[in-house]
This record gives C-alpha cells, sequence and structure tokens, in this order.
C-alpha cells in the first residue's frame, strides 16, 4: 500500500545498532549529511527495541508495547532511517509502529531480507531522503500477550512470529489452539509458530510452512514437528484472534521475533492478534517481493541441471 508522505522532512531518527562498529559509523556519515542539508537528526540505539526474555511472574510489562518507543521519537517524524540487520529491523518496529513513524531499512548486516537500501546506495538512498522522493508501504504487525484469567501478565508487539515450545526443545507438546469464533482444536507437536505474511519467510519457512504475499490479511498457524499426518500449517483471516492454551504440567517458552520472550505455565494462555498500527517501510523504488524472494532465498530460479542434460545444460532464457 502507498500512501502520501510529507513534501519536507524537518526532523529524521536514526535508530542504530550500536553493537556493530559498521553501523556506527555509516550513522556518523548519515548524520553529517542530513545535518549539512538543514535537517535535525534524532538518534536512538536499537536496543530500545529489544525487549528480551523475562519471567511473566516476577517482571510484569505492565506499560505494554508503546513503552519501547524512544524518547525524542513522536508521530511528527517523516521518517527514521535504520541501519543493521533483518534483527535491528525487528527492533526498529517495536519502536516506530506505536507512533506511526515509517522506516527506511539500511543493510550493514548479513542476508538482510527486509533491507530496502545497501551501504553501495547510501548516496542515492540519502538524495532521496532529502528530496521526499519515497512512498510507504505497510505490512502487518502482531500483537502478543500472555494472560492469566483477566491479567495481561506481558505483551510486546511483532513482526515476524511467535514461537512456543518446550524447553529445550526436545519432546513432544499439547497445544489447544482457538481461533476466533471457531471450534478449539488440539494440536500434538514440539511445537507451534504463529505468524504474519512478513514471517512467514522466517521461522515458518524453515518448518515446513508456505510463503505468503505480504499484502494478504491473514494470519499462518504452522506446527513445529507435528505428531499427526494430518497436522499442516493452516492460513486464515487476520480478522480472528487466536488463543494458544498450554495443555501440558510442565512451563513452556515463547519466543517472539527471535530476540523477546517469556515462560509460559499451564495457568496462562498466549492471546495473538493483528495490531491496529501496521509497520510502515520507506520504499524508495517499487517493491518487488517475488525479486526478493529470488534474489535472497532462490526461489523460482530457472532450473538448469536437468535429467539427461549432464554439464551441457543451458540456463534457459528469462
Amino acid at each position: 500500500m502507498v500512501l502520501p508522505h510529507p513534501r519536507s522532512v524537518p526532523r529524521v531518527g536514526l535508530i542504530v545498532n550500536d553493537g556493530k562498529e559498521l553501523a556506527l559509523a555509516t550513522a556518523d556519515t548519515i548524520e553529517a549529511r542530513l545535518k549539512q542539508a538543514g535537517l535535525e537528526v534524532v538518534r536512538a540505539s536499537s536496543s530500545a527495541g529489544v525487549v528480551g526474555f523475562a519471567n511473566p511472574d516476577q517482571h510484569l510489562r505492565a506499560k505494554g508495547y508503546a513503552a519501547c518507543v524512544p524518547p525524542g521519537f513522536d508521530a511528527d517524524m517523516p521518517l527514521a532511517i535504520v541501519l543493521g540487520g533483518d534483527g535491528t529491523v525487528l527492533s526498529a518496529a517495536r519502536m516506530t509502529a506505536p507512533i506511526g513513524v515509517p522506516i527506511l531499512t539500511i543493510n550493514t548486516g548479513h542476508l538482510g531480507f527486509l533491507a530496502e537500501a545497501y551501504l553501495k546506495d547510501l548516496d542515492r538512498a540519502l538524495e532521496q531522503v532529502i528530496a521526499s522522493e519515497w512512498s510507504v508501504e505497510e505490512r502487518s504487525l502482531l500483537v502478543v500477550s500472555v494472560m492469566r484469567g483477566e491479567q495481561r501478565r506481558w505483551e510486546v508487539l511483532c513482526l515476524n512470529e511467535m514461537a512456543l515450545h518446550r524447553e529445550p526443545l526436545t519432546s513432544m507438546c499439547h497445544f489447544e489452539i482457538a481461533i476466533g469464533r471457531h471450534a478449539p482444536v488440539d494440536i500434538a507437536a514440539d511445537g507451534v509458530i504463529l505468524s504474519s505474511p512478513t514471517g512467514s519467510t522466517a521461522y515458518a519457512l524453515s518448518a515446513g510452512g508456505p510463503v505468503i504475499s505480504p499484502d494478504c490479511p491473514v494470519l499462518q498457524l504452522t506446527p513445529i514437528a507435528a505428531h499427526s499426518l494430518a497436522s499442516r500449517a493452516l492460513v486464515f483471516s487476520d480478522k480472528e484472534p487466536v488463543t494458544v492454551f498450554p495443555a501440558t504440567p510442565e512451563r513452556l517458552m515463547m519466543v517472539v521475533d527471535g530476540s523477546a520472550g517469556c515462560y509460559i505455565w499451564p495457568e496462562d494462555r498466549v492471546l495473538v492478534r493483528r495490531s491496529e498500527q501496521p509497520v510502515r517501510f520507506v520504499r524508495l523504488a517499487d517493491h518487488e517481493f517475488f525479486q526478493v524472494l529470488r534474489n535472497k532465498l532462490g526461489w523460482g530460479l530457472p532450473h538448469v541441471a536437468k535429467p539427461g542434460n549432464g554439464l551441457d545444460a543451458v540456463e534457459p532464457s528469462l
């Protein structure tokens, strides 16, 4: 989805993975360039969006997910530039989505599946930022809440997925899962993954789930090592909230986006619903999702080594 944006950029955010020297050096370059153009820069560490792991019996998150918004960031900022890898982008999403600030992701990490630009494109990207030549694509975001009775004990925003499994991941568990108004189902597996379309190319993909185009308004439920031939990934409307009841006497571990999580006890339940605030990604050009799949995951590449052709096979023209 492409939305209008302000034609002037009086003030921009800069979210940096300050644990990486390359990101820090690049941030200094960007800040100097933007200030030279007469712009104000509000800088923040990506650690503000790293919730970490906690025991909700001891560390309740009473403020909810809006607690990750860093000081100095507000809804009047036209955009924030994010420097780091995909983990930094996940943190930045928690920091900016509650106030609706779009993020321009510049990769200084490894895979960069969520990156819009790379360091070799930095000059061009900054020129477009200064000239306000960009658009916005919205991606759905999830709210993951741990409930005990009517008490919310822990809550976090999720861009990719929520995974619930035994600690350590070595034996089968039972999960009772209720999707909206539908009858609950029982799944026996090592764990379950609830993911957004963006997360369909992350952990859920490794567990055998399908790839989902990011503009589809759905959620995906994927069992991890299911103990039934009938238990397969399920895709359903994201208008339906999902409640997961752990039908296992031992505590379980919940992991959100690979960098946040907490223990889940038998008396708890996990509530997952679509957030009213999406993540807003800055696009410098048309975002071709299938091309990203091809470049990053090798999807749809020509089949070169065909049976009987040996080493003489020729790649077909595209």
